[in-house]
Order: structure tokens, then C-alpha cells, then sequence
């Protein structure tokens, strides 16, 4: 079996592949518009985030039989030109779970305990004590929006915490099971002081925590992003910000993470942002570790001998 590779990738892979049986050639460097035509002949695709994987990249593909995702989410790949054409797609969801999990609980420790803004300041020589007194986990009431690979690596992370977690997943409720609470939305939104999003990006989950979502909470409360960013509707976000009504937000993605390509609109949203205490920004590296970049191989490389096997 051949399969192509058009992405930068962990060189852990060649070997996986070749114990497998599976010949790669490897063009990180290849340009989109060329992976249609370079196709030609393989029987497998390999992709992290260059492109957008839609039927016209396909066109040529006769005998592809599978598309992998080396990563977390599949918002780059059109499911349904796979699923007409019969071409599976695999995903390597749980290569870094760990990641994301560990990462998630790093952003509510320095949110809620300002450990970026104490080291901005003391980089400064402010040396502020009372000004930076914060708030504990335990005793807290933290809800998981999404509970697949990532909302229930956060779950297990957080145990060690003596705090309530509660969680709503709309696709798979029957994955959230003790000490995890399985609640309604509605439920989430009353007890919550802590809100997490782990939900994939979906047509419908586009700008899912907006304006409604912000105000059907009972209290004020700290969010956290670590999924993607078009699920957040930026706008609604710092409105409910300036309000008070979400205290303070750590956000991992953005709606538009292009940074010199923003809108008026979505500029002057990311200004206040970036200049607001209460808010911490990470370049979307929840998932990226050492670690995890071979360990999103080892899964990969697992399901696509169980899809040959099969």
C-alpha cells in the first residue's frame, strides 16, 4: 500500500508504516493546488491542517481507500465527498488528549490565580501581592461542554481538585459517567463557575457560545477555549467581558487565527482582548507537545492497520 504524506509530520511515522506494510512518500513542501494531480496512484492520504481536503482534491484519487487526519478534529476535511466516494477517514483524536487535558488545567490555574499577569508585572518590577490574590479550584463548580477524547482528559485532570464537575455532551451524553455529574445545558449554565468548550467545529456548532449561551447563566463565570475557535462568537464574548458577566476567558483558538488577515470587526475584538487583564491568549497549543506528536503517530498508524486488517 502507498500512501502520501503533505504535511510536516513526526519522522517516527516511516517506521510505523513500513512494520505495517505501508510504502509513504513524504512532500511537506507541495503546494495545494498540486495535491490533486500528485494523488494519482495512492491509496491512502495523510493531512494534518495544510489544506482543506474537499471532492475536488479527490478528483483524481481512483484508489484512494483512506484519508488520516494526524491531529485532533476533522473540520478540514469535507466527510461527506469521503463518505460518496467510499473513502474512509481516520483520525487521531486520542494522541493527544493528554495534552489538551493538562494544558486546559494550565489555563485555569494562571486565570484564576493571575499567574501571567504577576509575571508580566514582576518582569516590570510591580511587585503586587494583594492585588494578585486568587481563587482556588477546589470547592468550584467546573462544566464541560463536550465530553469526547479532550472534555474527558480535563475531567481526569482535574479530580485531584475536590471540585464539582459537571458535564453536557448533545452527541454521546452516555460517555459522561460518575464522579463526572451528566447535566442538561441548562443544568451547566445554573451551577457553573467554570465553563470549558470541547466541542468540535460542525455547521451547527458555529458561534454555539454566543450572546443566548453567555446569558442563560445564573452567575458570573470563567470560560476556557481549547477546541476550536469558530465555535466562540468573539463578538458576544467581549461584550459579556466588559459587562463582568464572564469573568475572566483563556483562550487557546481564535475565530480568525491569521492574525494580520483580521476585519475591521474582528480587529478591533482582538484589541480589547489582548489588552484586557483578565483575559490569557495562547497560539492554539493545547494538543502540541513533544509527546503528543508521536503519540498522534502511534494512533494514526494503529487505526490504519486495523482499516487494512479490516
Amino acid at each position: 500500500m502507498r500512501v502520501l504524506i503533505i504535511d510536516e509530520i513526526h519522522p517516527s511515522i516511516f517506521p510505523m508504516l513500513e512494520q505495517i506494510g505501508v510504502a509513504a512518500e513524504y512532500l511537506p513542501a507541495i503546494a495545494p493546488a498540486e495535491v490533486a494531480q500528485a494523488l494519482r496512484g495512492f491509496e491512502g492520504l495523510i493531512v494534518r491542517s495544510k489544506m482543506r481536503i474537499t471532492a475536488d482534491t479527490l478528483q483524481h484519487a481512483r484508489q484512494l481507500k483512506f484519508v488520516a487526519r494526524a491531529g485532533a478534529g476533522v473540520d478540514n476535511i469535507d466527510v461527506q465527498a469521503l463518505q460518496t466516494r467510499g473513502i474512509k477517514l481516520i483520525a487521531a483524536n486520542e494522541g493527544n488528549r493528554q495534552a489538551v487535558g493538562e494544558f486546559t488545567l494550565g489555563l485555569l490555574l494562571s486565570l484564576l490565580r493571575h499567574i501571567a499577569r504577576g509575571d508580566r508585572q514582576v518582569r516590570e518590577k510591580v511587585w503586587l501581592r494583594e492585588e494578585n490574590r486568587g481563587r482556588e479550584v477546589g470547592g468550584k463548580t467546573i462544566g464541560i461542554v463536550g465530553f469526547g477524547n479532550m472534555g474527558q482528559s480535563f475531567a481526569r485532570v482535574l479530580r485531584g481538585f475536590d471540585c464539582r464537575i459537571l458535564a453536557y455532551d448533545r452527541f454521546a451524553p452516555e460517555k459522561i459517567v460518575a464522579p463526572v455529574e451528566r447535566v442538561s445545558l441548562e443544568e451547566l449554565q445554573a451551577e457553573a463557575d467554570v465553563v470549558s468548550l470541547h466541542i468540535p467545529y460542525i455547521p451547527e456548532n458555529l458561534n454555539f457560545a454566543g450572546a443566548a449561551f453567555f446569558s442563560s447563566f445564573r452567575k458570573p463565570f470563567w470560560l476556557l477555549n481549547t477546541s476550536r475557535g469558530d465555535v466562540l462568537d468573539q463578538v458576544a464574548l467581549v461584550q459579556h467581558l466588559k459587562t463582568g458577566k464572564i469573568k475572566g476567558a483563556a483562550l487557546d483558538v481564535l475565530e480568525n487565527e491569521k492574525l494580520h488577515t483580521l476585519t475591521d470587526r474582528q480587529q478591533e475584538n482582538f484589541a480589547y482582548l489582548a489588552a484586557a487583564e483578565n483575559v490569557i491568549l495562547t497560539p492554539h497549543i493545547a494538543g502540541w507537545t513533544r509527546e503528543s506528536y508521536v503519540q498522534i503517530n502511534q494512533v494514526l498508524v494503529t487505526k490504519i492497520k486495523d482499516s487494512i486488517s479490516g
